[in-house]
């Protein structure tokens, strides 16, 4: 490599660097915003204004507070979709989703907060869900979200998901559950932005005393088994019916 070639190298990463930082900051004063003084009330020149960049810079980065709201959560997502598509091959789908929760959580929790406070990622939560507006783009996401999931699972399984719908019922019945275990979280996180200690206890993952477990707990996981054939059991004893076809052996 010429020293012309690693000056260049060099401002390259340089460049990238601080597109980071600028990024980070209008994440964190966005949704630090949106949490004090409501969501409806911030204007994106506040948000600009408060990071000392322009407008147009702003949408740069974001192509509206809607995107800017749900940053940290399309982070997270996008981790988690690309930790399931490489799970190993011989995972069932339930231990799949759940593993790449895990593994996701493992190599995004210091991104997360090295971008914003643990304890306002879990004001966004509240924020989120007390705003109309962003609790129906909320529920529009984890919709786009459960498609995209269930079309990874298709794939693994050698299934039509226009044909088939058992990836779908498996994504739904995965995250359902997912949903119980978060509402036992939620109370103790409205109380103190964490998770009381008997919901911490019946719950996977890192300890709550870290600032990852209290990060990785604002989504509850699930354990899962799928069973080969016509019917899906989950770790209890209920039972899901699917179609006659069964699932390919791996």
């Amino acid at each position: 490599m010429t020293g012309q070639q690693a000056a260049t190298e060099a401002t390259t990463g340089l460049r990238e660097r601080k597109k980071q930082r600028t990024r980070d900051a209008l994440v964190r004063v966005a949704l630090e915003l949106f949490t004090t003084q409501g969501y409806e009330n911030t204007t994106v020149d506040e948000i600009a204004d408060a990071v000392e960049v322009s407008q147009r810079t702003f949408f740069r980065y974001f192509a509206s507070k809607e995107e800017v709201a749900f940053a940290v959560q399309d982070m997270v997502e996008s981790h988690f979709l690309a930790e399931l598509a490489v799970r190993p091959p011989e995972e069932r789908p339930f231990a799949a989703m759940r593993s790449a929760v895990l593994c996701a959580w493992n190599t995004i929790g210091e991104a997360i907060e090295a971008a914003i406070p643990v304890e306002l990622h879990m004001r966004t939560y509240l924020m989120i869900e007390s705003t109309p507006a962003l609790l129906a783009a909320h529920l529009r996401r984890s919709t786009e979200l459960e498609e995209r999931t269930a079309r990874i699972i298709a794939d693994r399984e050698g299934l039509d998901l226009d044909a088939d719908p058992r990836p779908r019922i498996a994504v739904a019945a995965f995250n359902r559950c997912d949903a119980r275990n978060g509402a036992a979280v939620g109370a103790g996180r409205r109380r103190q932005h964490g998770v009381d200690q008997d919901a911490d206890r019946a719950l996977p993952g890192p300890p709550r005393t870290s600032a990852r477990g209290r990060l990785a707990r604002s989504g509850a996981y699930a354990g899962l088994a799928w069973r080969p054939g016509r019917r899906w059991r989950t770790g209890r004893t209920r039972s899901v019916t699917g179609p006659q076809k069964p699932l390919p052996e791996t």
